[in-house]
């Protein structure tokens, strides 16, 4: 882009003397833009999630108190607070959040509001789970009532107590599925269980997700 002018202004800038450096002061130059310079201005565009309305399914109760947003349905009930950037209200059966103000915070905060409503929305209506396979000799998996027992080679078993809204259930000793209404809960606690034994690279041993690619490594070999 070519610019109207390019005034560059020369300074000076001493630093002090250095030990071992007999350099005491360091000429530069530096171009500084005046008034008269173009200037480019990139004016950021509204987030395309954030301006979407979030509909409201049957059997879902909303509540809104100022920047708290309560939603009840048939899975459970969740609330959160949002920060003070976003203003929230119910048009039509459906909640719309906006920006009080164009400030960069604000920006940036509107899409991910609108998503984690969304979340909630769906939660207690329809809920979410993660699949998780477990790989590997005598790796298996049980419920001893609401606790979940891991089998992965270690000298004893690991046992795990899901949150309160999360639940796991056991399929064929080695799938796994982890349900619950609210998104954030059943992710962590999904992977939690996957930490208790990541999946190697060389033999794809361990518990993983139902869709993760583990790309493999080419075990050592000897000399022959």
């Amino acid at each position: 882009m070519a610019y109207a002018c390019k005034p560059t202004v020369q300074l000076s800038a001493s630093a002090s003397s250095f030990k071992g450096n007999s350099m005491s002061t360091c000429p530069a130059r530096f171009a500084a833009p005046s008034s008269q310079s173009a200037r480019l201005v990139v004016q950021a565009k509204e987030s395309r999630i954030g301006k979407m309305p979030v509909t409201i399914p049957k059997g879902v109760d909303v509540k809104i108190e100022g920047k708290t947003v309560s939603v009840k349905g048939p899975k459970g009930e969740l609330s959160r607070d949002f920060p003070k950037q976003m203003a929230i209200a119910m048009e039509d059966g459906k909640i719309r959040l906006s920006k009080v103000d164009e400030s960069l915070k604000a920006r940036q905060l509107h899409g991910l509001c609108r998503t984690l409503t969304q979340n909630m929305v769906t939660g207690v209506s329809e809920g979410f789970e993660k699949k998780l396979r477990m790989v590997g000799v005598g790796y298996r998996a049980a419920m001893e009532g609401k606790t979940l027992v891991l089998s992965v080679g270690f000298s004893h078993p690991v046992r795990m107590d899901p949150p309160e809204g999360v639940t796991a259930k056991v399929e064929r000793n080695t799938e796994l599925t982890i349900s619950g209404y609210d998104k954030e809960q059943v992710g962590n606690f999904a992977a939690i269980v996957r930490k208790v034994r990541p999946p190697e690279p060389y033999k794809g041993k361990g518990i993983k997700y139902e869709d993760e690619v583990i790309i493999r490594k080419e075990g050592k070999t000897g000399k022959k």
